[in-house]
């Protein structure tokens, strides 16, 4: 992809940016920061750089949250498929209803009867 120069605006300030990313995509993220910014200064006009830190700060935070809950659901999904294919495992082991497996010395001793 192309690196072009993108104008932003976020909190009411316009910025240009130089980036390979897709327009529609640096939008939707300078919307976030915006609203993440009126969250921690509520104040209209210049941002001060201390609200441009303490929202990057909440953004930061954000995203360990939601890693540390997609961490515990992975491992929760292993771990449960783990279980799923133990029982799959014996289920197979045992084989069908009704089924009666011989035993291997049985099979021996016929085939050397024969």
């Amino acid at each position: 992809m192309d690196r072009r120069t993108v104008s932003l605006h976020i909190a009411g300030q316009s910025y240009k940016v130089v980036s390979t990313a897709a327009d529609a995509d640096l939008q939707r993220l300078a919307g976030v920061v915006s609203l993440k910014l009126a969250e921690v200064s509520p104040r209209p006009g210049t941002i001060p750089p201390q609200a441009m830190l303490l929202a990057a700060m909440a953004l930061a935070h954000e995203l360990e949250v939601e890693r540390a809950k997609r961490q515990a659901l992975e491992a929760k999904a292993r771990d449960m498929m783990q279980r799923v294919l133990v029982r799959l495992d014996e289920a197979l082991d045992e084989g069908p209803p009704g089924d009666v497996q011989a035993n291997p010395s049985e099979t021996d001793s016929l085939d050397a009867d024969e």
